[in-house]
């Protein structure tokens, strides 16, 4: 698939309920290009009336993460497995799930990042371990071939939960510094 075909697809995709309640397919944002990839489980409420991801209040303490630590949030891609919102923003259904990771997969092999990292336990749980948590788990690294794979906190737990956002903080930098090693490394190539 090119980006057009992809974008068509979710936008027009009625394999599952969520097409009849959806304002906007919300399919990704950010450099198509990148090197880093942040992938989250769905979109909320602020995300289907936008069709662009985390830019509700999640979004924006997400947002300062990534100041924090020095990545410019047009630099990396950020996507959802779901590319419609669940009612009430429930956690999403496996068979949901299911459905649009089709359109995930082209979105990997599209951006081709070198790492990726999930926004949260049920990203974690789908694309790393299924036993995956999110507290004992995150900022650990896996190979996967072609990448390198990670999770932290989701970051509307760290609105309900602050006392985390150390954690977070430590994350991020280890993000940047493998960002950064990895571009360093391509400099000398």
């Amino acid at each position: 698939m090119t980006w057009d075909e992809l974008e068509n697809a979710c936008r027009s995709c009625e394999r599952c309920t969520l097409s009849l309640s959806r304002t906007n397919s919300v399919i990704g944002c950010g450099d198509r290009n990148a090197k880093l990839m942040f992938v989250g489980e769905a979109p909320g409420e602020k995300e289907d009336l936008s069709g662009v991801p985390f830019v509700g209040a999640a979004g924006k303490l997400f947002d300062k993460f990534l100041m924090a630590v020095d990545i410019d949030r047009d630099s990396v891609y950020i996507c959802n497995i779901l590319k419609c919102r669940p009612p009430k923003n429930r956690d999403p259904l496996p068979e949901e799930e299911d459905v649009c990771f089709r359109f995930l997969e082209e979105q990997f092999r599209l951006v081709k990042p070198s790492i990726v990292v999930c926004l949260g336990r049920i990203a974690a749980m789908r694309l790393i371990d299924p036993d995956f948590k999110i507290t004992r788990d995150h900022g650990i690294w896996y190979d996967r071939g072609d990448y390198s794979i990670s999770a932290v906190y989701h970051p509307s737990l760290l609105l309900r939960d602050p006392g985390r956002r150390e954690a977070m903080l430590t994350d991020m930098k280890e993000i940047k510094r493998r960002l950064d090693a990895l571009e360093n490394r391509d400099k000398i190539d």
